[in-house]
């Protein structure tokens, strides 16, 4: 007698790389490297503040992440380059029966400059989500890095009861570690409605920009009047901002709001949103 397999040996899966390179040509910032295997690709490079700062938009066209699926994502800035990566939407990490993936390495030269800029990044109840990202700096490097995550889906009453959401985040300057960060929530989890925790909120949102600025600027930067619960700590070379909120939208618009006053002071240059995000 046949008896049945059970499905889920069947489940697909994906396993998604993207690695990409950036150098700098005279003026301008090119890109040099674009290997992808899998469904993750970058649109045409744009130069919307001319050519010293090369736009790359991440596209990961399946549109969501379930169980099984991993995600490679390397970028190498080079000597002098700047690259400006950002996504065109929300990435949505899916219900699944077991963990899904994405590994993240960043690498910036002497004298070069990422942007890491992406939207928000969705965990649906019983997900089972697994981040981990790792960024190498070199010398006078210069980073901008953010990250939004919301748990469950309040606007559709959907609370983040079961499943998990894991990162972890090293950040280092030839070799020495700047930043070494773990988080795991777990559905459900005491901490969720805490006020040690996330207080009942769910969205959380991190941004860590290298450079240090002056108390005007800090005090400024602590009186932008969004709905938000957040607030920003200077450490010795590198600035960090944190905050809770109920959406991820006003989370995202503190953040945008903070690159708009920080990018300026700490990279030179006004802050010029990408359209996508409009969009």
């Amino acid at each position: 007698m046949n008896l049945p397999v059970p499905t889920a040996l069947f489940t697909p899966s994906w396993h998604a790389e993207l690695e990409l390179g950036y150098a700098r040509f005279g003026d301008s910032t090119r890109p040099v490297q674009r290997r992808h295997k899998g469904p993750l690709r970058v649109q045409k490079h744009l130069y919307a503040e001319g050519p010293h700062v090369c736009q790359h938009i991440i596209v990961h066209p399946p549109g969501g992440i379930a169980g099984g699926d991993r995600l490679d994502i390397s970028a190498s800035v080079g000597v002098d380059a700047w690259a400006q990566i950002t996504s065109p939407g929300a990435a949505k990490w899916y219900r699944a029966a077991g963990p899904a993936y994405q590994q993240l390495d960043l690498k910036v030269a002497c004298g070069a400059t990422l942007e890491w800029l992406p939207q928000e990044t969705i965990i649906f109840s019983a997900a089972q989500a697994e981040l981990s990202t790792s960024i190498d700096l070199e010398g006078d490097a210069r980073l901008f890095y953010w990250d939004v995550v919301a748990l469950g889906r309040p606007a559709s009453g959907e609370r983040f009861d079961l499943g998990h959401f894991q990162a972890q985040l090293d950040i280092r300057r030839d070799g020495q570690l700047l930043w070494h960060e773990r988080q795991r929530i777990v559905g459900d989890d005491g901490l969720l409605d805490s006020p040690i925790g996330l207080d009942g909120q769910s969205v959380f949102a991190t941004l860590l920009v290298t450079g240090e600025i002056d108390s005007e600027l800090l005090e400024k930067c602590r009186s932008l009047t969004h709905e938000v619960r957040g607030d920003l700590t200077q450490l010795p070379g590198l600035l960090v901002a944190r905050c809770l909120a109920s959406e991820a939208l006003l989370a995202r618009g503190w953040m945008i709001d903070l690159w708009r006053l920080l990018r300026p002071a700490l990279l030179g240059r006004e802050a010029v949103p990408p359209r996508i995000w409009s969009t």
